[in-house]
């Protein structure tokens, strides 16, 4: 029965052929006639016009980002080691959607920076802004890298811009010699009576730009923090001690960049630096060396340090000395170190250089760095090994009791918010993980930075737990950009004055709670007082 049906099928009748031809002439003139739904295009590329010209972005899953914006001429030729100088308005339409330039540095381990870069045509920034709003406040990231390393596009701030509700701007500046040179030359050119500052006086030229174009983009100029982690938190407590920096930031976020207590090198140290520079270029003069290459330029400055100076317009007295006579008075700062911030500098030095620090080792190398105070202190016993016992008294004293002793100074200039990442089930941030190593890198510098953002703008692998906190923590940094107090729901609201500090850890490690005690966990009475 069923070949039958389906002969019949095959051979309709007549009659019954012309009736389904003239359905489908009924449905294709319904068709033709019947407006089709409309498609779902795409947004225009988001165009917006800054002093200097318009420049367009694009519109992402998170919202809309403008990547490599020049905020400063290019300072080539005749305009290396000179103070920036505003950018010259351009043309029609400048596309914005891909990171400008690196300022010139040799290759690193960092994902992306295989590869040395020479160009000095790098004074760019990028800007992401949430969808819709209007006057949000902003954040200006300053990236780390030892001021000698790195760019703007070391995070992807998008996700957090979109969730925290503010705009996000990262900056470039000149690093190295580019940045930081000192001499006799230099200081009769510049206008702030002594060099040294270019790559500080960078970033506040991006900060100025922010302050005359952050409000096209969305962005509140009145309410802007500038931000920063490593070198990019030293960079700012250099800027809350500048008075050429005033008005340009309401707030600071310092992340593990008290080392040192903030200070910069002394006008005499730098230029006989700039001295010991000339000479390994053959080079008597500033002309000789503005005619050198870049190539030339970074291998001359390696071995030397490179850092702001003190003793000019920029930058007077010294940033302890600057903050005690009230520079930073009435400025919010969230403040904070990393609980095992001295593993990845021990673990460069010892293990990873293949040559991990032995027993027999620990006791000499302890007392030559640090004194025998130190060695009875931190005693080996105590220790997983003595690679991890030399980065707990390198990490205390290096990071950990100078961020406290960057509270007290702060505390009644101003509202000082403590805080100290302690995760240390976290991943090892990408650089790390690229190594293959097991090494217990715990809670170490930079490992809080793939919390906030997307750090090199890769995805960090973080379990349910160390994504909750990276949330905690989007939302107190979040906060604190919106209202200069640093506040997560559900979670310890951190009292003003630094005498608490809020140790940010995982559900399952003991979560986040105010502390009394990192003071002498840190072991920082001998720190303190050397």
């Amino acid at each position: 029965m069923s070949a039958t049906v389906s002969r019949r099928s095959a051979a309709p009748r007549p009659r019954r052929l012309g009736a389904a031809v003239t359905a489908l002439a009924a449905a294709l003139a319904a068709a033709l006639l019947t407006p089709a739904p409309a498609r779902a295009e795409s947004p225009p590329p988001p165009l917006v016009r800054t002093g200097s010209g318009w420049v367009r972005g694009e519109t992402t899953a998170e919202g809309r980002q403008f990547l490599g914006i020049p905020y400063a001429q290019p300072p080539v030729g005749d305009l290396r080691w000179t103070e920036p100088r505003p950018v010259r308005p351009w043309q029609g339409v400048r596309e914005a959607r891909e990171f400008g330039d690196r300022c010139a540095q040799t290759a690193s381990w960092d994902p992306g920076y295989e590869q040395p870069a020479h160009t000095e045509d790098c004074l760019d920034l990028n800007v992401y802004a949430p969808r819709g709003g209007d006057r949000r406040p902003v954040m200006v990231w300053l990236h780390g890298g030892g001021l000698t390393a790195g760019a703007g596009e070391d995070v992807v701030p998008d996700a957090f811009a979109r969730r925290t509700g503010t705009v996000v701007v990262t900056v470039n500046y000149r690093l190295g010699a580019m940045g930081f040179l000192a001499t006799a030359d230099l200081d009769a050119e510049s206008r702030d009576g002594v060099s040294g500052n270019f790559g500080m006086l960078d970033q506040q030229a991006a900060l100025r730009w922010v302050r005359a174009n952050i409000g096209r983009f969305g962005g509140d100029p009145g309410r802007v923090t500038v931000a920063g982690e490593s070198a990019g938190g030293r960079s700012v407590c250099t800027q809350l001690a500048s008075p050429t920096g005033k008005g340009l930031f309401r707030a600071g976020i310092v992340q593990s960049g008290a080392y040192g207590d903030c200070a910069a090198r002394t006008h005499e140290a730098a230029t006989a630096q700039g001295r010991t520079f000339l000479a390994r270029l053959d080079c008597a003069d500033t002309a000789c060396l503005r005619a050198r290459p870049a190539e030339e330029i970074l291998a001359a400055q390696a071995g030397l340090n490179w850092g702001p100076v003190v003793g000019g317009a920029f930058l007077p007295v010294q940033p302890a000395r600057a903050y005690a006579e009230g520079a930073a008075a009435g400025v919010p700062v969230l403040n904070g170190a990393n609980q095992d911030e001295g593993r990845l500098f021990a673990f460069g030095r010892f293990d990873g250089s293949g040559a991990p620090l032995t027993a027999e080792r620990y006791p000499v190398v302890m007392r030559t760095e640090f004194g025998d105070r130190a060695l009875d202190r931190y005693p080996l016993s105590a220790h997983a090994s003595p690679t991890l016992a030399y980065a707990t008294a390198q990490g205390d004293q290096l990071f950990a009791c100078s961020a406290l002793r960057l509270n007290r100074t702060l505390a009644g200039r101003g509202p000082v918010y403590a805080y100290e990442f302690a995760d240390r089930t976290s991943p090892p941030f990408a650089s790390l993980r690229a190594l293959g190593t097991d090494f217990d890198f715990g809670a170490t510098h930079v490992n809080e930075v793939q919390y906030l953002f997307r750090h090199f703008g890769l995805e960090s692998p973080l379990d349910a737990e160390q994504r909750r906190l990276s949330r905690q923590m989007t939302d107190y940094w979040g906060s604190f950009v919106r209202d200069g107090v640093p506040r997560s729901a559900g979670q310890p609201a951190i009292p003003a004055g630094g005498g608490e500090v809020l140790t940010l850890r995982t559900a399952g490690e003991g979560g986040n709670v105010l502390s009394t005690t990192v003071h002498g966990e840190h072991r920082c009475d001998l720190w303190d007082n050397p």
